[in-house]
């Protein structure tokens, strides 16, 4: 019924890279084969690689996502950062529920539906994993007091930033999916300075990788790295490292004979709009996904009329803001739904 296999199954890897801000995760990242960068934040302005537009919306960053798993323009697609990117996600819940915050919930309702949110996101990735692109997040580190239940005592250690109270149920779930965690941080020396052995100061601040469970930090590895090394990327390039494809068995082909056969009736989406009309009153997370998607203001007016919503006639500008946020904006793959199936005309 069914079969077994055996041996070592080779295949994109799912990478997490943390630590504090300005160590080099993005351009440790930008050094992946063939990244392309998802950037949140704004951090690779100054680097010369392939990037989307900035995602102004959860939506949006959903939408690029799926764009690489269907058109696979890359080998490693780089989430730079993914705690910036839970933000978006934040905004997006609280906006769907018309919520001022995430505490607005009550009872940690709020991280119960981001941590189900923040799943899918995942699961997103795990379908870019699948058609074989590698996937790097990086992320920043914070420091926090960590108490064991079964000793004395309290140490700091480092783990990622991924909000106060959100990290118990969202950095648990990274971290189980990654197949590699790795932590970046400064190396420094305390150097003693007087006689007295009182006095001491900080030295070094040699850039360090950490790939292994430390009481101080989160990391692992199924590669069987050493524990520590030189944040560099050369130190983990040989996993990313494919064997050249083998050419193919030329062959001569058997003459084949096609039939043509009826072809059914064909429906296309209409032609991309040569100027979109996009009020300058709207959000930026809105006309983002507008323009990305080559949606006219009068595809929204005539969606949202057809829900009972607004008339055709009522100018999106007069919109309540809580119905852009939470309706257009959140919800946009329904609403993009609609527009579609508006859009299709017979060929």
């Amino acid at each position: 019924m069914f079969e077994i296999t055996s041996g070592r199954i080779d295949g994109a890897l799912k990478v997490v890279v943390y630590g504090p801000e300005g160590i080099g995760k993005s351009t440790f990242a930008s050094q992946f084969p063939d990244p392309l960068f998802i950037d949140t934040e704004g951090s690779t302005k100054t680097m010369n690689v392939k990037r989307f537009p900035k995602p102004t919306s959860w939506e949006m960053l959903k939408n690029e996502i799926r764009e690489v798993i269907s058109t696979k323009p890359c080998k490693t697609l780089v989430v730079d950062t993914v705690d910036w990117a839970e933000q978006l996600c934040i905004k997006s819940i609280c906006d769907t529920h018309k919520k001022t915050g995430i505490e607005d919930f009550g009872y940690g309702n709020g991280y119960v539906y981001e941590k189900e949110e923040f799943g899918r996101f995942l699961n997103a990735l795990e379908e870019v994993i699948e058609a074989g692109i590698n996937v790097v997040l990086t992320a920043h580190a914070q420091m926090r007091k960590f108490e064991q239940p079964d000793e004395l005592g309290a140490y700091d250690r480092w783990e990622l930033k991924l909000g106060k109270k959100t990290s118990s149920q969202i950095a648990p779930l990274v971290k189980e999916w990654a197949d590699m965690v790795l932590f970046a941080n400064y190396k420094t020396y305390a150097v003693q300075v007087d006689e007295k052995g009182k006095k001491f100061k900080a030295q070094g601040g040699e850039r360090r990788m950490y790939t292994s469970h430390h009481s101080c930090w989160d990391a692992k590895n199924r590669q069987a790295l050493e524990p520590e090394l030189p944040f560099d990327y050369s130190a983990v390039a040989h996993i990313f490292e494919t064997a050249p494809e083998k050419a193919p068995v030329q062959s001569t082909p058997e003459p084949v004979v096609t039939v043509p056969e009826p072809q059914p009736e064909i429906f296309e989406d209409t032609p991309a709009k040569a100027e979109l009309n996009i009020p300058e009153g709207l959000p930026k997370a809105l006309r983002d996904l507008m323009r990305v998607n080559n949606v006219d203001e009068s595809d929204i007016r005539l969606a949202v009329s057809q829900k009972g919503h607004f008339t055709y006639d009522t100018p999106m500008t007069n919109y309540p803001p809580d119905y852009i946020d939470g309706v257009l904006i959140a919800a946009w793959e329904q609403v993009y739904a609609i527009i579609k199936d508006n859009q299709k005309v017979p060929f």
